[in-house]
């Protein structure tokens, strides 16, 4: 009896993911942008129904970017600011009550699991680099089977 009420318990964990955001060890995988939900696998690109965009690709020290996420309904995200020279992480973002910063990777990540049409999160480039150019890279969670990985984020027209 008790297993059961273990298993019981367990599922519902399961099935709700990453309630508050991408755990910091999304960081560290082989490959950051693709979140882990088990045997599920990333959507196919040609079927994508969110776009990332940035307000610039040319930073400074202590420049600010915009960036958003835009689309069908949405339930999280994972944002990653990368330099374009070197493929490093590069910056910081400013945490709001419904985003979660990464520090550890430059990263941002949604900070409940609610519905979302869009989430829009400021960039900061750090204050003691020369400046460059940035590209922002990331995932979108739709629900806990569905999810698109390695999206490359695109300037605002």
């Amino acid at each position: 009896m008790q297993l059961s009420c273990v298993v019981l318990v367990a599922v519902p964990l399961l099935v709700k993911g990453f309630p508050d955001g991408a755990p910091v060890d999304a960081c560290v995988k082989p490959k950051p942008n693709r979140p882990y939900h088990g045997r599920h696998q990333p959507q196919p690109a040609d079927n994508l129904p969110y776009s990332i965009t940035a307000s610039d690709d040319v930073y400074g020290p202590g420049s600010r970017i915009t960036v958003s996420v835009k689309g069908d309904v949405f339930r999280g995200f994972f944002l990653q600011a990368r330099d374009v020279a070197t493929g490093a992480w590069v910056g910081t973002w400013e945490e709001t009550p419904n985003t979660k910063g990464l520090p550890e990777c430059a990263a941002v990540t949604h900070g409940d699991n609610r519905n979302k049409l869009q989430a829009t999160v400021v960039w900061t480039a750090p204050e003691d680099t020369p400046g460059g150019r940035v590209y922002f890279t990331g995932s979108v969670v739709k629900d806990y089977e569905t999810f698109w990985t390695d999206i490359v984020g695109q300037l605002d027209q």
